[in-house]
């Protein structure tokens, strides 16, 4: 389940910034390769696919460092334009924008109109998207299915070692994640999608530095995507055929239906929103939360049942299902309230 939300966030990408691209080189005309759900398929079935399909993907772990590079250039220039983007915005980009928020609370009901205190920053946003924050952060920094292959390759491998890479990692993650949704918010304010690159283009018809910024973005999450889906793929080829010898047949099968059930998803889900709040309040609340705590109470002998350690895991097992239950809960709550909503009312901004 995290691995198939994480490959459903990277194609909500591709279906939002790659009819951006397209429509800046074709003079921002409207034609059926123009649209994100067609754009969508025929990347899976061109790109992603064709690299899916390969047995060793191992090779594909090189496009990480690039990835990362992506990922620097879209947070120097998320900052950069923080400083560029003037608020409260000029007459021409408020239409634009008002325009915007119009189609957008006409579609979903979920826009906040523009008013002059949108410019003054809050500290803490309290409303019916509020419940998502939680889920998103543990969606975020989800990274259990790469730990092995990542200690696998490590030289002189150790805990010790391992323990060095993940605090690293982790410490730099989280630097460019607040960064970059700080000075997002800084920029937007109440204004900002869920999808903050999209944003940008309700200012900008065409940029030459936002367009370099989305072709890196399109690349990285296109190429990551096949990574993603390779301990999906062994995971359901082990339950089903594990005493059986590489067949590529199934091999062909599970990779295909797996790629159409993550299209539907992207295709039918109104926002990446749902997908970041449902996974990251289901299977990564699992992942972070319940089963480490589970797992140490029930393996780990050596502890009594009422030491600090023992105590400590099961009160972080207790937290687990609390995040699970209540996000799961208000989500839900939110997703029926917006859709019972009559046409043109918001949701509590």
């Amino acid at each position: 389940m995290q691995n198939f939300g994480a490959m459903s966030s990277y194609l909500y990408i591709v279906k939002y910034e790659l009819p951006i691209v397209i429509k800046a080189f074709n003079g921002d005309q409207e034609v059926w390769y123009t649209n994100g759900d067609y754009l969508v398929l025929i990347v899976t079935f061109a790109i992603i696919l064709p690299l899916s399909l390969l047995k060793n993907l191992g090779y594909l772990g090189y496009t990480s460092g690039f990835s990362l590079l992506c990922m620097v250039f879209f947070l120097i220039v998320v900052i950069y334009k923080k400083f560029h983007i003037p608020c409260p915005l000029t007459n021409d980009l408020i239409n634009m924008t008002l325009n915007s928020t119009i189609a957008q609370l006409q579609h979903n009901n979920t826009a906040t109109v523009y008013n002059e205190d949108s410019c003054t920053p809050k500290y803490f946003v309290f409303n019916s998207q509020t419940v998502y924050a939680v889920p998103i952060l543990t969606f975020a920094f989800v990274c259990h299915p790469a730990i092995l292959p990542m200690y696998e390759e490590l030289k002189d491998r150790s805990r010790r070692k391992m323990q060095g890479v993940a605090n690293v990692s982790f410490l730099a993650m989280f630097i460019m994640y607040l960064l970059a949704a700080l000075f997002g918010y800084l920029t937007f304010h109440d204004m900002v999608e869920p999808e903050l690159l999209h944003t940008y283009s309700r200012v900008y018809k065409f940029d030459v530095v936002l367009l370099i910024v989305r072709l890196a973005v399109l690349t990285a999450v296109t190429l990551t995507v096949p990574v993603v889906l390779f301990p999906i793929r062994t995971s359901v080829n082990h339950l089903l055929g594990a005493s059986k010898e590489f067949s590529w047949i199934r091999h062909i099968i599970i990779t295909v239906v797996l790629l159409l059930g993550v299209n539907v998803l992207v295709i039918f889900v109104p926002t990446i929103r749902d997908i970041f709040g449902f996974i990251g309040a289901s299977a990564a609340a699992m992942l972070i939360f319940i089963l480490p705590s589970a797992f140490y109470i029930k393996l780990v002998k050596k502890e009594p049942i009422n030491s600090v350690q023992k105590i400590g895991a099961m009160l972080f097992l207790v937290s687990g299902f609390i995040v699970m239950f209540g996000c799961m809960s208000l989500i839900f709550l939110d997703w029926f309230h917006n859709t019972g909503a009559p046409q043109g009312e918001g949701d509590g901004h």
